[in-house]
C-alpha cells in the first residue's frame, strides 16, 4: 500500500506526545485526511505511558515532578492512591477531551527519509501501516529501554535480578537479603520501602553527592539546562542526578532516620550466591535490583543516520539539528515531566513557522 500523506506524526503518547497533540489540535491540525493533519501512535495498548508500568506503591503523595497536561489540571486525588491508577486514567481523559484520537496500539519500525529532497517527506513505517510526514514529532521516552550494566558473572547468580522496570511491590522481598545498584531518586526510593521488609546493601558506582538544598522546581530547571547541553553536543543525555547530585527527598531521610542509608562502593563482580566486593570480602544476597536507569528508545531512527560519534544525536530546543523534519521531545532534558509540556508546544511553533516562514506562530 502507498503511505498515506500527513503533515505531522507524533510517535509516542505519553506526556510529552499528549503535549504536541494537544498544541496540534489548538492550532487547527486534525486526525483527519486533508490539509494541517496529523496522526499520533503509541505502542501501549492503553492510555497513560510508562505511568501504568509503576509500582504499586508509588504514591501520588510521592510521585515526583508531576506536572500537569496542558489545558485540563489533573482531579483531585487521594495522596495515597496509586499514581498507576490516577495518572493513566487522567491521560485516557484527557485524550477524550480533545478528542486527540491516539492509535494504538502501533509499534514503529522505523523513520527514514522518503528521497534525498531535504524539504520532502519522512516515512513512518509501523506494524498497521506507513505515513509520509513533513514532520515527525518523536516522543518515545525512555520506560521501554531499562539499561543493565555488564559485571562479571551475572549469569552465575542463583537469586533473582530484576530491574526496577519490573518492580512490583516490596513484599516479595520480605526476608531477604537484597542488593540496590544505583544512585538516583527510584535507587533511593526503593531502598527505604525494601529496606522496611528486608535486609538491604546500597551500592553505587561513586561517592554520592548530597545537595543540602530540596529537590525543588529551580533544582529541575538545573537539572534540564545541564542534559540540553550535553544533547546540543551530541552527547548521550546522561541522568539528572550526574547532573545535579542526590537531593534530601523525603525517603532519602526516613531511610537515613533508620540507620540503612548506608552507601557501598560497587561490586567487582557476581557470584552464584551473593557479591564480591573490591576488597575481595563476599556479601550475600538473594536478590539484586537494577536502578541503574533506562535509555531513549529511538533505535527506530537509526535509518535517518543521526548518531554522533559520541553516541547521541545533536539536539537543539527540542530540534534535531542534523534533519529539521524531526523532533525529538522524550529526549534529553524534555524526558522530564517538567521540560515534556514545553517541548510540545515549541514543536508545533517551529512546524507553524516552517510552514509559514512570514507569518511568526503567535505565543499564546
Amino acid at each position: 500500500m502507498s503511505p498515506e500523506p500527513v503533515d505531522v506524526a507524533v510517535v509516542g503518547a505519553g506526556q510529552a506526545g499528549l503535549s504536541a497533540a494537544y498544541h496540534l489540535r489548538r492550532r487547527g491540525f486534525t486526525p483527519e485526511p486533508g490539509a494541517r493533519s496529523y496522526v499520533a501512535v503509541d505502542a501501549e495498548s492503553a492510555p497513560g505511558g510508562a505511568w501504568q508500568h509503576r509500582w504499586r506503591s508509588l504514591r501520588m503523595a510521592t510521585v515526583n515532578g508531576i506536572h500537569e497536561l496542558p489545558g485540563f489540571a489533573v482531579p483531585p486525588a487521594d495522596p495515597a492512591a496509586a499514581s498507576a491508577d490516577v495518572l493513566p486514567a487522567y491521560f485516557a481523559e484527557y485524550e477524550a477531551r480533545f478528542d486527540l484520537r491516539v492509535r494504538r496500539p502501533v509499534q514503529v519500525e522505523s523513520v527514514r527519509r522518503a528521497d534525498d529532497d531535504p524539504a520532502g517527506r519522512l516515512l513512518v513505517q509501523t506494524d498497521a501501516g506507513t505515513w509520509a510526514a513533513r514532520h515527525v514529532i518523536n516522543a518515545t521516552g525512555t520506560w521501554r529501554r531499562p539499561f543493565w550494566p555488564h559485571y562479571p558473572g551475572h549469569q552465575e547468580f542463583a537469586g533473582r535480578q530484576l530491574h526496577v522496570h519490573d518492580y512490583v511491590s516490596a513484599d516479595e522481598f520480605a526476608g531477604r537479603r537484597v542488593v540496590i545498584v544505583g544512585a538516583g531518586i527510584s535507587a533511593i526510593q526503593l531502598l527505604d520501602e525494601i529496606s522496611r521488609v528486608a535486609d538491604t546493601f546500597w551500592v553505587t558506582r561513586h561517592e554520592v553527592v548530597w545537595d543540602a538544598a530540596d529537590f525543588d522546581t529551580a533544582a529541575r530547571v538545573s537539572a534540564i539546562a545541564g542534559v540540553e547541553e550535553r544533547v546540543r553536543q551530541g552527547l548521550p543525555p546522561g541522568s539528572v542526578i550526574s547532573i545535579t547530585g542526590q537531593h534530601w527527598t523525603p525517603w532519602a531521610r526516613a531511610a537515613e532516620a533508620r540507620g540503612v542509608l548506608v552507601r557501598h562502593p560497587m561490586f567487582s563482580r557476581i557470584e552464584a550466591n551473593g557479591v564480591r566486593m573490591p576488597d575481595g570480602s563476599a556479601e550475600p544476597a538473594d536478590v539484586i535490583l537494577w536502578a541503574t536507569g533506562f535509555r531513549a528508545d529511538i533505535a527506530h531512527l537509526a535509518p535517518l543516520g543521526l548518531r554522533t560519534p559520541a553516541g547521541g544525536i545533536r539536539v537543539a530546543d527540542g530540534r534535531a539539528l542534523d534533519e529539521p523534519r524531526l523532533f525529538l521531545i522524550g529526549y534529553g532534558p524534555s524526558q522530564s515531566t517538567v521540560g515534556a509540556n514545553r517541548a510540545g508546544r515549541n514543536a508545533v511553533r517551529a512546524i507553524l513557522a516552517a510552514a509559514n516562514p512570514r507569518q511568526p506562530s503567535a505565543r499564546r
